[in-house]
């Protein structure tokens, strides 16, 4: 143990964060970064699993780095909410936007990804319920094998997808998908009436997931597994729960899109 997490180890962790919001104590930020810093390689190598072999997972921890530096900053001990759980949207926010930046997806990757997203929203609008992936493939024009490998080829992209934040206002008034950041005592009653209702529509577009892609999703999102893991409990292989993972979030990504374009344009 080093000497800094020595000397504020047995410390309240939260008397901590009120001194530290006073006088930016620069030993109290190093006991945090070190303390803190497992979930940097944490959240990186739940993200690795899901990304092509050019990605490195040393750079996605430097991409992590700053977004916990980010939290550090940024976090109210005031607002309802552990330290911990903030970290990991900063940090997986931090990643996320430094794999857009240097667009690690290959454009012919994003577009066959909404054309799917795409066509399953205009078949299940049609249709009026949940579509076969029989009826996606022939509709694509595909054969079944083909489809699978297609869903193999853009399972990054939704990785990197669900993890989207829908801005209502300045940057202290968002919305992750998995996660509410603000307390609302900092926000209008406007705002707050907008994060109820995009929580709503999230958790009503889960709940019409067909099974295994709900539990996908709960698990992977929810209970921060990781994909090896998921197909370990639902006695698949892995790149049968990435498939479905992609499936889910092509659904999702369908359902959601509309509504936020409304919410956002008002």
């Amino acid at each position: 143990m080093s000497r800094i997490m020595e000397k504020f180890n047995s410390r309240d962790e939260l008397e901590l964060w009120k001194e530290y919001r006073v006088d930016k104590n620069p030993e109290i930020r190093s006991y945090i970064v070190e303390k803190y810093s497992p979930l940097v390689k944490h959240v990186a190598g739940r993200i690795a699993i899901g990304m092509p072999q050019n990605v490195e997972f040393d750079d996605l921890v430097s991409y992590g780095a700053f977004g916990l530096l980010d939290a550090i900053e940024k976090f109210d001990p005031s607002r309802e909410i552990k330290f911990k759980t903030y970290a990991m949207t900063r940090i997986r926010g931090s990643i996320f936007d430094e794999l857009r930046s240097v667009d690690w997806i290959p454009r012919s990757i994003r577009q066959k990804a909404k054309q799917l997203e795409q066509i399953i929203g205009m078949l299940e609008n049609k249709e009026g319920k949940k579509v076969e992936d029989e009826e996606i493939a022939k509709e694509m024009g595909i054969s079944m094998e083909e489809f699978n490998s297609l869903l193999t080829k853009i399972s990054g992209t939704s990785l990197v997808s669900l993890n989207d934040i829908w801005f209502l206002g300045d940057e202290n008034d968002e919305v992750s998908f998995m996660e509410t950041l603000e307390s609302p005592m900092n926000m209008n009653p406007d705002n707050i009436i907008e994060k109820e209702e995009i929580k709503n529509v999230i958790v009503e577009a889960i709940k019409t997931l067909p099974d295994k892609e709900k539990k996908v999703i709960v698990l992977y999102y929810y209970e921060d597994l990781t994909l090896k893991e998921i197909g370990e409990v639902l006695e698949v292989t892995e790149s049968r729960i990435s498939q479905l993972h992609t499936k889910a979030v092509s659904r999702l990504r369908s359902k959601l899109g509309k509504v936020k374009n409304a919410i956002t344009k008002r």
